[in-house]
Parts: structure tokens; C-alpha cells; sequence
């Protein structure tokens, strides 16, 4: 209410004082009393197209007039030189606390959501974070922890028990889905799956968690059953499997780091996705620019058989907490502790096959930071995209870049989700979720050695109209994130 309130009240000022929003004399623009004016920046809006020398004009948590001309506010930043783009959606992060959402404020990030792996608990997640992020945050019902807890699996962020590796009850498979539909009532933003975590998970299993989403309009965001190039456990006999149950049953598919998957024949699945989306099928999918996964080393995914399936070996793992690469002893030794591992599997083609192509989204796979070492993606992605893919090795143009990583995040999510159709856009109207950075100096800074590391060349991050970032440092102790939600109808 108080959003839709601040736009109504600045559009009744503009028009009293007969403005136009698209283009307005600074005097007139005054006594409109903007709160931040964005001064003289290249203003990139995917969705128009617009690609310009503009002033963006913020009052409130909204962005409420675009000008040719000069405009006056309380605050006015000088942003000649630097692009004035959407505010960065992550549909991929695992790391949804504090501690990550400094990193990803630091990255361009203003909605953060973990629509993988999920929650069992969607009002108490939001809950938890209501009043003390920085940025946006969201959350699906994950068909994982849901699994878990119906199964009363010990794990933690993945399940090690039986939700990993028995088939479910006709009772468990029922409150499976049950639970499920309570999460989308309680406004979930999608339902998360993740099959390569769930081995003992059914194909009817599968189908009828796609037949609950259809019913409540929700994207499927799957971790496929399968990856490597050992038949017949390939990523693309996984993704066959999901675009079959997509369109059985009429629900919305998304294909979670589809170059972890597809390893060196990501171009091929890719290929899978595109031809399911010329034929009507709502599929989609992302990737992130790295040349390796990571994952918990004591989930299903490293169950025996894991070397051949992945085509992968010990060597191709480094111990997060460490940067020790693995022997048999060593792997051994840690699987038994439980962590996280970083598996070098993807060849760089796979990654600028998936960035190169328009319709695949950027999405990080950040993890918790739990300690001094993480895979640097969680970090670093959005400036790694915009430094070294766009402008080193110009792998896809800029404007391009900035679609796959605002507008068609938005896109995905705001049929469930109608307040994303305000997000992922520079226009009047559009929330207030803004990045400004230097094309010509963004880069990461977050290595494998040393991933804790912020990102440079990023200027002002806005959020919701407040600055979390202001002259490339953070602001500490302000929390203008909210809940990303879809409409609760329980």
C-alpha cells in the first residue's frame, strides 16, 4: 500500500504542476521535491531498449520521472559515465543472510532468491527476514527440504538419509504434496526441485510435485537427476525427463546452472530448451560464469558411481574450507565430516555457449558463508559477467548482458509473482531498485583462493530507493530489502 500510495501521490504532483514524467523542466521538476536525482548517466533499460544519456528522477521507493532535461532533488548524484541499469535479480542463491547479502549488495544485487533448494517453512522464512536485509529477498517451497522433513532425514542442507535414497509412501508421497501446496499458499514463489539430491525419488514423484505447481501457476526450478556424459545417466536424459513433465502437466520449468548439468554437452541441452520453448512449452533456464560447480560432499550427488556419471575424479575436487585438492584418503576423511566441495567439471565452452545465448538467464548458485572459503560465484558473478564476459572478451554486448541478468528474471516470476512486472526495468513506475557501475572498470575481485572479496567498479546500489551502497562502499545498518512474494492465499 504505502509503494502504490508514494507512485499515486508523485504522478497527482507531476500532473498538477502539468509535467510530463517522460520529460520535465528542471524548475517544475523541483517543486516536485524528488528524493534522489541520477544525474547524467547511460541509462539501460532491456525492456524498452532504451540506451541513453538520461536524469532518473526517485521519489520514494519508486522511479517516477526519466528526463532529457536537468532535474533537482534532495540528493543528486553525478553519474556521467557510468550506466544506470535495473537493479540485478539472482533467481540462484543458496547464501540468504546478512553476511551474503553484504557481498551481493557489493555485486549489483538487489533481490536475492533461493529458488532451488527452497524452505519447508515459507512464513517463517520471510519472517525471519523482515526488517533486516539490505536487499530483496524471496524464497520457493523446496520439494528437498520438504522431503526431508516428511522423511525425517538427518541431513542439513541436503538430505543424507532416506529422503536421499528411499522411495517415498503413498502417506509420505501425499503429505509431500500437501506440504507443497501450503508453501505456494502461503506465498512461495515457485517450487524448488532438486532430483540429483533425491535419487529415491520416483519419475510419478516428480510429476505429480509439477502437477502441484500447475495448479498454482508456479515455476518448477529443477537440479536435474543426472549430469555427466555416461549413458544412461546424462544431463540429457535428466532434462528430458522434466520438459516431459513440464508438458504433461502444463507447469512452468526452469533448468537451475544448466553448463553443471550439461558439462560439455550444455550446447545440446541448451538446444533442448530452445526447441521446447519454439514448440510452447514455458522453459527457461540460467547459468553462471565459472568453469566449476560446488556442493555439499556428503550428499547423493558423490553416492558410489559418482567418478563415472560426472566424469570427474578426486583431483577435480577442492576441500572449500581449505583449497586442498582431493585424494581418495582425503575424500574419504571428509564426506564422513560433511562440507562443501568445489568440482572443476565444466569446460569453458560450456560457459560461453550458455552466456553467449540471449535466452539464458544469469543466476549466481551462491553458497553460505560459514567460514573464509566458499566458491567465489556467490560473490562475484554479475561484475564477472559484466568485466570479463561483455567487456574482455565480448563474449555478448552489454545491453544483452543486463536482459539476462533484470529483465528475464523478472519476466520469469511475475505471472505468479505480479510485483516482479515493476522490477528488472528503468521506467516510470518501476520500483526503485537501481545499480550505477563503470563499464569500463566493473570486475570481480572473488577468486577460488581467495573468494571473500568484493566486487569493484560498482558505484551506487539502490534498493527500494535507498542507497546500500553509495561511491562504491557499503552502508552499514540500513535495511531497505523486502519480502519478494507471491500473493498469499491461505
Amino acid at each position: 500500500m504505502r509503494k502504490a500510495a508514494i507512485f499515486l501521490t508523485s504522478v497527482i504532483l507531476l500532473a498538477s504542476l502539468g509535467i510530463s514524467s517522460a520529460a520535465a523542466p528542471s524548475s517544475q521538476v523541483e517543486a516536485a521535491a524528488l528524493d534522489v536525482v541520477i544525474a547524467g548517466g547511460r541509462v539501460m533499460d532491456p525492456e524498452s531498449g532504451l540506451d541513453a544519456i538520461r536524469n532518473v528522477g526517485v521519489l520514494g521507493d519508486k522511479i517516477v520521472v526519466i528526463s532529457e532535461q536537468p532535474l533537482k532533488g534532495k540528493h543528486t548524484i553525478d553519474a556521467r559515465g557510468l550506466v544506470v541499469a535495473p537493479g540485478f535479480i539472482d533467481l540462484h542463491e543458496h547464501g540468504q543472510e546478512p553476511r551474503n547479502y553484504e557481498f551481493q549488495a557489493r555485486d549489483g544485487v538487489t533481490t536475492s532468491l533461493e529458488l532451488e533448494i527452497g524452505t519447508a517453512g515459507v512464513a517463517a522464512w520471510y519472517a525471519k527476514r523482515q526488517d533486516h536485509s539490505q536487499i530483496n529477498y524471496g524464497v520457493s517451497v523446496g520439494h528437498i527440504p520438504v522431503r526431508m522433513a516428511v522423511m525425517h532425514d538427518p541431513g542439513g542442507f541436503t538430505p543424507v538419509g532416506d529422503a536421499a535414497h528411499r522411495a517415498a509412501s503413498p502417506a509420505e508421497l501425499q503429505q509431500i504434496d500437501a506440504d507443497i501446496e501450503r508453501g505456494l499458499r502461503s506465498g512461495a514463489l515457485a517450487v524448488g526441485m532438486g532430483i540429483n539430491y533425491t535419487a529415491g525419488a520416483s519419475h510419478g514423484e516428480i510429476v505429480d510435485v509439477f502437477k502441484v505447481a500447475a495448479a498454482h501457476g508456479a515455476s518448477v526450478h529443477v537440479h536435474l537427476r543426472y549430469n555427466g556424459p555416461k549413458e544412461p545417466h546424462t544431463g540429457l536424459a535428466a532434462i528430458e525427463e522434466v520438459i516431459a513433465a513440464a508438458a504433461s502437466t502444463g507447469a512452468p520449468l526452469h533448468v537451475v546452472h544448466i553448463t553443471s548439468m550439461g558439462m560439455k554437452d550444455t550446447p545440446r541441452l541448451i538446444e533442448m530448451v530452445e526447441g521446447a520453448r519454439k514448440r510452447g512449452l514455458d522453459v527457461t533456464t540460467e547459468a553462471y560464469p565459472y568453469p566449476a560447480g560446488s556442493t555439499a560432499i556428503e550428499s547423493a550427488v558423490f553416492d558410489p558411481g559418482w567418478q563415472e556419471s560426472q566424469d570427474v575424479t578426486y583431483k577435480d575436487l577442492q576441500w572449500a574450507k581449505t583449497g586442498e585438492r582431493l585424494t581418495a584418503e582425503t575424500f574419504e576423511k571428509y564426506r564422513k565430516e560433511g562440507g562443501i566441495v568445489i568440482i572443476f567439471s565444466i569446460p569453458e565452452s560450456a560457459v560461453r555457449a550458455a552466456l553467449a545465448n540471449p535466452i539464458i538467464m544469469v543466476a549466481s548458485d551462491g553458497m553460505p558463508i560459514t567460514g573464509s572459503k566458499v566458491h567465489p560465484r556467490g560473490q562475484g558473478t554479475f561484475s564477472r559477467v559484466l568485466g570479463h564476459y561483455v567487456r574482455e572478451e565480448k563474449t555478448l554486448d552489454l545491453m544483452t548482458a543486463l536482459r539476462k541478468m533484470t529483465l528475464l528474471p523478472a519476466q520469469r516470476l511475475e505471472k505468479r509473482a505480479p510485483m516482479f512486472q515493476d522490477k528488472g526495468r528503468i521506467r516510470v513506475g518501476a520500483d526503485a531498485d537501481i545499480t550505477v557501475f563503470d563499464p569500463n572498470t566493473i570486475v570481480d575481485k572473488a577468486t577460488f583462493e581467495e573468494p571473500l572479496q568484493y566486487s569493484a567498479g560498482i558505484s551506487y546500489v539502490f534498493v527500494n530507493g535507498v542507497a546500500v551502497v553509495r561511491e562504491g562502499n557499503l552502508i552499514s545498518g540500513i535495511f531497505p530489502g523486502r519480502a519478494a512474494r507471491a500473493p498469499i492465499s491461505q
